[in-house]
């Protein structure tokens, strides 16, 4: 599942026209760059959600389904559900096997092959790709990477979820393999990946999977979008059918 409902506030004035996945990035849209890279890599019977100027990200679509990509639409129009509550609003499109969920607004050369096969062997309810970098919200994991808390180090809330632990800070990347199981433990209505992983990473397994070398940036801000363009177009060459 690609989440791509969002309204991108902080990309400002730009969202205000078209929808975050519809931003061009050197000629292909956060969309079809997304959709490609999930395909690519073997998850090529995709879900989109879509809230924002949903009938323009249709439309995008619709051009990806003409170019052969089987893509399903799961449709938030009347409500934005967060990531979680899309997620679950969606659940019945998945059969049992381990799936990936994938946020519209990342560009990386992470591969996702290796974090599914690591998610296979380590058999949790969840694999989480991270990533040591900068941030405000980030993971707790402990020394076997398993999820054991959450911080806001602008706010100072901290959550930890497993006591006795040596605990280390590490940013989340915006894309999991989860196994369907977890609907079990979650509900309709608006609510956070973040915040259902936190309540259940106390009795279940939700692993962490470290990719620091390679490219990974999320277009959040115009100042990162030029800085995402300017970094592909100086290596397309080399990363061509990659990113």
């Amino acid at each position: 599942m690609i989440l791509a409902a969002g309204k991108g506030t902080r990309l400002g004035r730009i969202t205000q026209e078209i929808p975050k996945a519809l931003v061009d990035v050197n000629g292909k849209t956060l969309l079809r760059r997304a959709v490609e890279k999930c395909s690519s890599s073997g998850f090529d019977d995709i879900i989109v959600n879509i809230h924002h100027l949903a009938s323009m990200v249709e439309k995008e679509i619709h051009k990806l389904k003409k170019k052969g990509f089987q893509i399903t639409v799961s449709d938030e129009r009347e409500m934005l559900y967060e990531t979680a509550g899309g997620l679950f609003k969606a659940r019945d499109f998945f059969n049992s096997d381990p799936f990936l969920l994938y946020n519209v607004d990342i560009v990386t050369d992470l591969d996702l092959t290796q974090l599914y096969t690591y998610h296979l062997k380590n058999d949790g309810l969840a694999t989480l790709a991270v990533r040591a970098r900068k941030g405000a919200r980030m993971f707790l994991v402990n020394s076997e990477g398993l999820l054991c808390g959450w911080i806001n180090k602008n706010t100072g809330e901290k959550i930890v979820t497993r006591e006795n632990q040596s605990l280390s800070e590490i940013a989340f990347s915006g894309i999991h393999i989860i196994d369907p199981v977890i609907f079990k433990f979650m509900d309709s209505g608006i609510n956070t990946m973040t915040s259902v992983y936190i309540r259940l990473s106390t009795e279940h397994r939700i692993h962490t999977w470290r990719h620091d070398r390679g490219y990974w940036a999320n277009v959040g801000t115009p100042l990162i979008l030029e800085e995402i363009r300017s970094f592909l177009k100086e290596h397309e060459n080399h990363e061509r059918g990659v990113l």
